[in-house]
């Protein structure tokens, strides 16, 4: 079979890798949090006739003769730039820089802020902060996942935050000073340092008399924010969510409150895609020309076969 037919082939397959990739990008142009994805080219395997040889005093060096195979897929690299913030209201939060909330299907408890607690326990990262509150009092995400942070010890005074266990914020905690109590459901707020607030709204005392604990404003904890060396190591998991362990390439990590280093959020704002439909509309072009050449190239090898099977009649 001809070489050329085979490198048609590997371009092919090449190709439409690159176009699958480029129409995922497309779908999602409007999904809150994406990340676009970038697809590279190499060239594929090479056969060589004739090695490279070093010249002498009576004779000259040759170079090698090589002939190549097509190419293949490169890399699929995800572009972790951030995207335009889009005002939702709400409990929605937007990270104003880099980083990652953290958030799991089950409740876990007091999970260290070592690089290897984070990564043991699979936890789902993700860029969006679409919060809500659980029949329950947990914060959850849009798809009711618990969503961790770190809680005061003293929930009249935020200072008292333990920043060295991560737990699923929740209001009406058992750690609270007024156990039990209900919480205004309106009244909760996340400010752009993560601390999550409430105001309690408690019954009369026996004697009818108003709870000195109610209408007071309470610290529920602050959000974590997830930081690593190399975000772009993380696995897209589906979902807007993004998944570490112990043997992956994203490098050293913590979880931080926003704010100082880390970065703060932008309350009330989720943050839109950031694929840029013109960049994929040109890919798109490009790619599909560089399929429509490889095709090309077999029409034109299965020509050359036809020649040699009609030499002879």
């Amino acid at each position: 079979m001809l070489r050329a037919m085979d490198s048609a082939v590997a371009g092919l397959r090449a190709h439409q890798n690159k176009l699958d990739v480029i129409g995922h990008n497309i779908a999602n142009v409007n999904t809150f949090g994406f990340k676009s994805q970038i697809y590279s080219f190499q060239e594929a395997m090479y056969q060589t006739t004739n090695a490279s040889t070093k010249g002498t005093t009576t004779a000259g060096g040759t170079n090698a003769a090589q002939f190549g195979y097509g190419a293949l897929m490169g890399t699929i690299a995800t572009d972790m730039t951030a995207s335009t913030p889009t005002y939702m209201g709400g409990l929605n939060a937007s990270i104003n820089g880099d980083g990652f909330f953290i958030t799991h299907a089950t409740k876990k408890e007091n999970v260290g802020v070592t690089e290897a607690d984070i990564k043991k326990n699979d936890f789902d990262f993700t860029r969006v902060g679409q919060f809500k509150l659980d029949g329950n009092g947990y914060l959850v995400d849009g798809n009711g996942r618990f969503v961790y942070g770190f809680q005061p010890t003293d929930a009249s005074d935020s200072s008292t935050i333990d920043t060295t266990k991560l737990v699923p914020i929740r209001a009406c905690d058992n750690t609270l000073a007024f156990t039990g109590a209900a919480i205004e459901m309106d009244s909760i707020q996340i400010n752009k340092l993560g601390e999550v607030t409430a105001i309690t709204k408690l019954p009369p005392k026996a004697d009818g008399t108003k709870d000195p604990n109610d209408g007071q404003s309470v610290s529920l904890g602050k959000l974590a924010i997830a930081t690593f060396q190399n975000p772009e190591g993380l696995t897209k998991k589906g979902q807007y969510y993004y998944g570490a362990n112990e043997s992956d390439n994203t490098g050293a990590c913590s979880a931080t409150i926003p704010g100082g280093t880390t970065s703060d959020l932008m309350t009330g704002y989720l943050e839109a895609s950031n694929v840029d439909l013109a960049t994929e509309f040109s890919n798109m072009i490009t790619t599909q020309r560089g399929f429509q050449a490889n095709s090309k190239m077999i029409t034109v090898s299965d020509e050359i076969l036809n020649e040699l099977v009609n030499m002879k009649r």
